[in-house]
């Protein structure tokens, strides 16, 4: 019997329609210009067999020398068992270098992070689903062109890295909207295309009323469309989430290896992620 021989390259555009093939087969709804907002963000190996088909992936999303994200972790059906993921996580590890490193793990992966060295640190809940329309709120209004770098600034002390080219990309294809107090951003949220529909975050604020603010904001310019917001499970957003029309559709593990933490503000939160994959 013939054994199929896989290859390991670097991750390229070259790669994308098979990385798209890849996550639809593992029911992920990543459309081609969510991969390649991935790729533009990120440096990556993909497997390949033999005929030339991508039966594997993983990006490596480096914010500068603070820390790193690992995702779109994926390998084909018919390949798994066979250590592709471990092959893969490898080419991840080396890629990252000496960062701190975070994930979001499936149950089904979780055993492999931990034997890598990293350890539980919580949960994502994915809240979605077509939301009824809301009055607008009061205090929110759509950022200037001069408040990116506030916003870079707030992420910053709320995520504990720094985000530029993460947050400069998402302003290109998507918008943000802040709150303000004595004319200065204090909150943020962010709303781009993604998958079936449109995802908001990250969303970063000082408190949950502002988070709330900032996601009615968004709900309020949509209404009846079909929304995502990730969120953790400390924030204790997701009660909200439920009253205002979105479903809960699963979520996973969030995961970090040990090591000095990049420092964070506990004047400042992340009530929501960009996304599982970016943080």
């Amino acid at each position: 019997m013939k054994t199929t021989q896989i290859d390991l390259a670097a991750f390229g555009p070259e790669h994308l329609d098979g990385a798209v093939a890849l996550s639809r087969q593992a029911g992920w709804p990543h459309r081609l210009e969510d991969w390649r907002l991935m790729l533009a963000l990120s440096s990556g190996t993909v497997a390949i067999e033999d005929k030339g088909r991508v039966v594997g992936t993983v990006l490596v999303t480096r914010y500068g020398d603070d820390c790193a994200a690992i995702n779109m972790v994926i390998v084909d059906e018919a390949m798994r068992g066979r250590g592709l993921g471990r092959k893969l996580m490898d080419c991840a590890l080396m890629i990252a270098g000496n960062r701190p490193l975070r994930l979001v793990a499936t149950n089904d992966g979780q055993p492999l992070y931990e034997k890598l060295g990293f350890r539980e640190t919580g949960s994502v809940l994915q809240y979605q689903g077509s939301v009824p329309a809301i009055e607008r709120p009061g205090g929110v209004a759509p950022a200037d062109h001069d408040d990116l770098d506030a916003i870079v600034a707030l992420d910053r002390a709320a995520f504990g890295a720094e985000r530029r080219s993460l947050l400069e990309y998402l302003a290109k294809v998507g918008q943000f909207a802040v709150v303000r107090e004595a004319g200065r951003v204090r909150g943020f949220a962010a709303l781009r295309t993604f998958g079936r529909g449109e995802v908001i975050g990250p969303v970063v604020a000082a408190n949950a009323s502002d988070a709330c603010a900032l996601i009615s904001f968004f709900i309020a310019s949509r209404p009846g469309a079909f929304l995502r917001v990730d969120t953790t499970a400390d924030t204790g957003l997701a009660p909200w989430l439920a009253e205002h029309g979105f479903a809960h559709a699963g979520g996973g593990i969030t995961m970090r290896t040990g090591g000095i933490e990049p420092s964070t503000s506990p004047a400042l939160k992340t009530f929501a992620l960009a996304n599982q994959a970016l943080g």
